[in-house]
């Protein structure tokens, strides 16, 4: 059995599964249950059309409090020459009747005058002293025949198709069928689904872990998808990486489910054992389809019965990988069985602000934010790492660089394909720069007063090439110009020449250099870098704490090839603690909040500004006028200055105007 670097197109990888399901007999409905008609169908998929059995109205109906009338007692009303109509039978023939909204219309009426539109009397003449039951009504204006009534089959006439099969149901849907007459509903059968996390390495969430192991969330997710898609889903214990175990458990599975996602193992290691577990079960169709992230997926057929078999995914381990193979494979597949179309998000075209690449032989499935800057809809690639489960939900869509492309320059168009709302895109706040922590703050502020704030991490000097280019809304910014000591302005002269700008203060910031708990290397200052048992982790070049190490090494002269690690670079502060608390290094330049969040040490070094740099027809625009609201609340304020490190004294500021 060949193992799954021998990756096939996805198009064949779907035919070979979806033939194997037709010969199985499980390509269309698992079956149909009858339910009674309540609020608990939302979601469902109806089975059958559903056919009208009474008209609604299935009555001429009023259609609002008033007098029921023959629309012709009234042709000769006018203002100044009323007509008086009988309401009381004990005062003659009865010309007019007082109806409810709803009521039915009598047989010998055709139209219903607005009680707001008569004028009840008594016996007298006088107003009558109960207006819904008078001895006459004056009319000052006619109406027409059928005025003010809903003639039965208004809304739906008996035998006509009101729902058809294969419909998702809506509330209004539900509404509807009862109206027309039903008390139950046939509906497709929910698919049910087992989902099998494997691993030795793995721990149930909320149990203590330590180094090595693995919180399982996978299935959680899986699960959660594949209930939100219409399936019943069912979460197994964990199972160590023994075959014997995965061999029981998958057979245990199979009995009562008709779908299996085994999760993980579905890769050539020593241990990832799915792909034997399924040959020996039934049949593995394809071992590796050409996709990324998920390129390891399984798909095959195992028996649950001599003559009965049913499919199995085998799910890589990875976050995205598990959750973007429940989208290309485990959606179709429950839309097949529920009788719906498969969905189909909604697209839009956007710009990509920077050029990626591709591996050549495979569909590249990229996670991007996109947000509107000017008169442009752009997408700024995420993180691509399989287990990065974070970018997915930073996420707003998914642009697929097919094979053979093996990347897209920037400024390139694409499709993306929409998590989100397309409304949501346009209240984005695009800002690109450098990493500070206040930024995850802001943006849980500005989520209050109806704003996204979408970050992308490539440092000062990327932030303010973007701008440059148009890509970005704003940028965090704090480079130091060794020359003056200023921050900020003769980089922004330099980067963007002629273009005025706002420089606004967000926050003073300490960086120091960030150490395990305890310090067991003792290090002190950055001549302690040079010593030859320490190993750091530096910033991406154009990183403002990468400029600021570079001024500070010179001025002491050392050598950045003197520093073991110098060349082992990070994107965010966090992910300079994360190296340092994981042991990876002994220490990294960075700041403060970031120390604390990870439980480290922090040896404070240099105090800087930390500033906002926003083009000056974005700086006056409705689109970022809550950010300057939230700079300003006292609960902003105070949030931020809780983290270690930070001055808020300035916060707000407009510190510059450069054009």
């Amino acid at each position: 059995m060949a193992v799954y670097l021998h990756d096939i197109p996805l198009p064949e990888a779907l035919d070979r599964f979806n033939q194997a399901l037709r010969q199985g007999g499980c390509d269309g409905l698992l079956g149909v249950e009858e339910l009674p008609l309540d609020e608990r169908l939302v979601g469902r998929v109806l089975a059958e059309p559903v056919w009208a059995r009474l008209s609604s109205p299935h009555y001429h109906a009023s259609a609002m409090d008033g007098f029921a009338v023959r629309a012709a007692a009234t042709a000769e009303a006018m203002l100044n020459q009323p007509v008086t109509l009988i309401c009381a039978a004990s005062a003659g023939e009865k010309q007019a009747a007082y109806l409810d909204t709803g009521d039915p219309l009598p047989d010998w009426a055709d139209a219903v005058i607005p009680i707001e539109n008569v004028e009840p009397l008594d016996e007298a003449g006088l107003p009558a002293a109960n207006p819904r039951r008078p001895q006459v009504i004056r009319i000052r204006a006619s109406v027409t025949p059928w005025s003010n009534v809903r003639p039965m089959g208004e809304d739906i006439v008996a035998t006509q198709l009101v729902l058809p099969a294969g419909h998702v149901l809506r509330p209004v849907d539900l509404g509807a069928a009862a109206a027309c007459g039903h008390t139950h509903l046939r509906l497709a059968r929910r698919p049910r689904v087992a989902i099998l996390p494997t691993g030795s390495e793995l721990v149930e969430i909320g149990q203590p872990v330590r180094p090595g192991d693995i919180i399982e969330f996978n299935s959680l997710v899986l699960a959660a998808q594949v209930n939100q898609w219409g399936g019943e889903a069912k979460r197994f214990p964990i199972t160590p990486d023994r075959f014997e175990d995965i061999h029981r458990r998958v057979q245990e599975a199979a009995a009562e489910h008709d779908l299996v996602l085994l999760n993980a193992g579905s890769s050539a290691g020593s241990e990832d054992f799915s792909a034997r577990v399924i040959a020996s079960l039934g049949e593995v169709l394809v071992h590796g389809v050409a996709v990324r992230p998920g390129h390891p997926v399984i798909l095959g057929m195992v028996r649950r019965s001599p003559t009965v078999s049913i499919p199995v995914i085998g799910v890589p381990g990875y976050p995205v990988s598990a959750a973007l193979t429940g989208e290309i494979f485990v959606e179709p597949l429950l839309a097949r069985w529920l009788g719906r179309p498969p969905q189909e998000p909604l697209t839009v075209e956007a710009t990509l602000t920077r050029k990626v690449t591709s591996p050549a032989g495979d569909d590249d499935y990229m996670r991007v934010a996109v947000g509107r800057v000017g008169d442009k809809l752009l997408a700024a690639p995420l993180s691509r790492g399989a287990g990065v489960i974070t970018s997915l939900v930073r996420a707003d869509g998914i642009a697929i660089l097919p094979r053979g492309s093996q990347g897209l320059p920037a400024g390139a168009p694409l499709t993306v394909r929409l998590y989100r709302h397309p409304a949501e895109l346009e209240r984005t706040i695009f800002a690109i720069g450098s990493h500070d922590m206040t930024l995850d703050l802001l943006a849980q502020f500005l989520a209050g007063r109806g704003r996204r704030l979408a970050s992308a991490n490539v440092g000062s000097q990327g932030g303010l090439v973007a701008l440059r280019r148009g890509e970005a809304h704003l940028a965090g910014s704090h480079l130091l110009d060794p020359q003056t000591g200023e921050y900020n302005l003769s980089a922004i002269r330099q980067y963007l020449p002629g273009r005025a700008v706002k420089v606004v203060a967000l926050v003073g910031r300490q960086q120091g250099l960030i150490t395990a708990r305890g310090n067991p290397k003792d290090i002190r200052s950055l001549q302690d870098l040079a010593r030859p048992e320490v190993t750091f982790v530096n910033r991406q070049r154009g990183a403002g704490t990468r400029v600021l190490l570079d001024y500070q090494l010179s001025r002491l002269g050392i050598a950045p090839e003197a520093i073991r690690g110098y060349t082992q670079e990070e994107y965010t502060h966090l992910a300079v603690a994360a190296a340092v608390a994981s042991g990876r290094a002994d220490c990294g330049l960075g700041i403060a909040a970031a120390a604390q969040a990870l439980d480290l040490d922090f040896i404070p070094l240099y105090d800087e500004h930390y500033e906002l740099v926003i083009p000056d027809e974005i700086y006056h625009s409705e689109l970022l006028a809550p950010l300057f609201e939230v700079l300003s609340e006292p609960a902003f304020r105070q949030a931020v200055a809780a983290l270690p490190g930070y001055d808020v004294s300035r916060m707000g500021e407009l510190v510059a105007e450069v054009s």
